[in-house]
């Protein structure tokens, strides 16, 4: 019991809320029945009643009319095409580049269909197999797949036509014939008439020949920066050893920028040249370098014919 006394007794300010709430629960509850005596009810007119159900029925009909397929409507609208009489479509071989506009009708193709595929023939476009037909515009697949097994293209014939000034009468060719040339007097234009060797191979040949003070072997060459050694091996036979003189380097006086500028010596080489002259003298013969520990026979026997001690 006071389990009810705790929960459901309410203050007097809560049972007026509670009264009031029930009441307009009970009017919204029963308001829609008091509309009734307000709305008068108006009688409806059969004759009009007849006219709209008459009216949905000529709708329907006329949209049941409609319902045709794409060809029946388009042939409804292209009255050009409503007089064109039917042919009863046969089969037989055809060319689809020779055929007339009359051959594609008897085929069943539509009048329409057959100008456009002579437009396109017309246009010089051309069918190079059965299947192309199923690119023309307008053409059903079932018709192309129908017509795809008589479909035969002739071969189309090459002309090739020769004018006498095509050709010239007597054709005469010329062994080319290579001079051999000198390795250090030749230039970049001598260089170019070797085989394999262009503008760009040819100039790098000369500047490395410069660079050196001139070739002392043939076989220098082939250190020309990316010239291939199968073109080397070409040219090798064209080439004579050089009659002019070697360009040479006074160790005895020569700088270091002077010493590393040649291809053969680099920095350390020619430090260690320049740094053994102060401290012992000057150089007696070549052969003195190979007291310098950073020179080996190798080297020496390379950079010998550009070095000279007056």
């Amino acid at each position: 019991m006071h389990f009810f006394k705790d929960y459901f007794s309410f203050t007097k300010k809560e049972r007026k809320g509670i009264y009031t709430l029930i009441i307009l629960i009970v009017v919204i509850a029963f308001l829609p029945n008091f509309f009734r005596f307000f709305v008068k009810d108006e009688p409806i007119d059969s004759s009009d009643l007849q006219k709209a159900i008459a009216s949905l029925k000529t709708d329907s009909s006329q949209l049941a009319k409609s319902d045709k397929t794409d060809d029946e409507y388009y042939n409804d609208y292209t009255p050009a095409y409503k007089t064109e009489k039917q042919v009863r479509p046969a089969l037989f071989y055809f060319d689809p580049n020779t055929a007339t506009e009359a051959d594609w009708i008897r085929l069943g193709i539509s009048k329409r269909t057959a100008q456009t595929i002579q437009n396109y023939l017309a246009k010089g476009g051309r069918f190079y197999k059965p299947e192309d037909i199923q690119k023309i515009y307008g053409l059903k697949e079932i018709d192309a797949k129908r017509l795809i097994p008589f479909v035969q293209i002739a071969e189309q014939k090459k002309e090739i036509s020769f004018s006498k000034k095509t050709f010239p009468e007597k054709t005469s060719f010329e062994k080319k014939i290579i001079q051999p040339i000198d390795i250090n007097e030749a230039d970049s234009t001598d260089f170019k008439t070797l085989p394999g060797i262009g503008p760009v191979l040819s100039k790098r040949i000369v500047t490395f020949r410069d660079k050196l003070g001139g070739f002392y072997s043939v076989d220098q060459v082939a250190e020309t920066y990316n010239l291939p050694d199968s073109t080397f091996q070409k040219i090798k036979k064209y080439l004579l050893p050089g009659s002019k003189g070697i360009k040479k380097i006074n160790i005895n006086s020569a700088t270091i920028d002077e010493l590393k500028a040649h291809p053969y010596i680099n920095y350390s080489v020619a430090n260690a040249i320049f740094q053994y002259r102060q401290q012992h003298g000057k150089f007696n013969s070549i052969d003195d370098l190979k007291k310098i520990m950073s020179i080996d026979d190798q080297l020496l026997k390379k950079i010998a014919p550009y070095l000279s001690i007056e």
